[in-house]
């Protein structure tokens, strides 16, 4: 039995989680992640039931893009001159604010889908949450890399992407069967519940970080990041990657209330499922890769992406429940293979004085993904749904095939 219980904590797939600091974060990402996820199924659906437009639905999220990636490159600066436990602690409290303040709005009666107008308050709310991920992502990569050993990285990164992913499978069915059982406020004072955790688990956190930049202000970091990485080519063709899935393969996801209303009728509990199910498909993907070795990640990542779009194509123009079901699957293990590929190879090949900036433009591929979001809505009112999300998705095809036949650069990183 002994010999058992020590065959177990060998495991490398769960190596990161000895580290106790390691664990205090990731009990306050769980706060997070929980929050994230049932936030954007009750807000797109919430909006789409308001509006009944694609074109709303993209300028919520465009709203949410364009704070996220002008805040992104400052909270890449403030992450290289500040703690970065401190940068989360702050951000994880607006959030909880935020939250309360909308779930007052869906309790007071200001917003609701009885009013047709009330959209607004989510696509302000959006704007205001863009610009706290946008300061909080950058210091939420970055402190991974001082918490863990070098070695263990890729591990650690793997370990955040799962749980992630744990409550896109949790968090997505939850939200529908709630809102359906009670009403959307549910779903923001839960929510702002779990911000509060995520604060407390920050607060607890120890201060761990040697402070990297010495520049005279915040633009004159930003500047030296971008010539960094304009250096670093390396690092460039990473970011590009990343960047394309970003755009091209994340839309899906804030659109989904398009999918599932209008092309397979499933309504807001076929919507939970169907987002929770691509989250198995992400979880095996982050469970295999934190078991692998420290080999082959840029081409892992690359044939992710690739994996990513074609299932996205099939997707697109499935209108049968079980094919839908089914190919998700496959659409987070993609997704999952490339983030943490990518995650992993920036903090690795960075100098750790440059860290934070380049995982801010890592970060500003979240903002990208909703002005992607934002084009596939507009295309959805013009060439319907299934093209706008096909048409991105063959796109991320084509310019991930071409990066890993053109680029050995890329192959070879490991």
């Amino acid at each position: 039995m002994i010999k058992k219980f020590n065959k177990l904590r060998n495991i490398r797939t769960i190596s990161s989680l000895k580290n106790p600091v390691f664990r205090l974060y990731y009990i306050g990402m769980v706060g997070q992640w929980s929050s994230m996820n049932m936030q954007i199924v009750a807000r797109s659906l919430l909006i789409y039931r308001i509006s009944g437009s694609g074109a709303i639905l993209g300028l919520a999220s465009l709203a949410n893009a364009i704070p996220t990636i002008i805040f992104s490159l400052y909270g890449g600066a403030l992450a290289d001159r500040l703690q970065k436990k401190d940068i989360l602690l702050f951000s994880m409290i607006a959030s909880m604010l935020v939250s309360l303040f909308v779930a007052f709005a869906l309790t007071m009666g200001y917003l609701s889908t009885d009013k047709a107008d009330s959209w607004w308050i989510l696509v302000v709310t959006a704007t205001i949450q863009g610009m706290i991920m946008g300061l909080m992502m950058p210091s939420r990569q970055a402190i991974i890399s001082e918490i863990v050993d070098r070695d263990q990285v890729m591990n650690a990164v793997s370990l955040n992407t799962m749980g992630m992913n744990a409550f896109r499978i949790l968090a997505p069915a939850a939200t529908g069967f709630l809102i359906e059982a009670f009403n959307f406020s549910i779903i923001y004072y839960i929510s702002t519940a779990m911000y509060g955790l995520a604060a407390l688990c920050m607060f607890l956190m120890p201060k761990i970080m040697q402070k990297y930049s010495e520049g005279d202000n915040a633009l004159t970091d930003i500047v030296d990041g971008v010539r960094y990485i304009r250096r670093e080519k390396t690092m460039l063709l990473v970011l590009v990657a990343t960047l394309f899935v970003m755009i091209c393969g994340i839309p899906f996801l804030q659109l989904m209330p398009m999918i599932t209303e209008d092309i397979l009728n499933v309504g807001a509990s076929g919507m939970g499922i169907l987002l929770s199910v691509s989250g198995i498909g992400a979880i095996i993907g982050s469970l295999i890769m934190a078991s692998l070795p420290n080999r082959k990640r840029g081409t892992i990542m690359l044939i992710s992406g690739v994996i990513m779009g074609l299932a996205l194509v099939v997707f697109a123009f499935s209108r049968w429940w079980p094919v839908s079901l089914l190919i998700v699957i496959f659409i987070g293990l993609g997704q999952t293979g490339h983030r943490a590929s990518g995650n992993a190879l920036a903090q690795n090949y960075t100098a750790p004085e440059y860290r934070g900036r380049v995982m801010s433009f890592m970060m500003m591929g979240l903002g990208f993904a909703s002005l992607g979001t934002f084009l596939a809505g507009i295309l959805a009112e013009t060439i319907g749904i299934q093209w706008a999300i096909a048409g991105l998705a063959i796109l991320l095809v084509v310019v991930s095939g071409a990066l890993l036949t053109l680029t050995p650069r890329l192959r070879r990183l490991e």
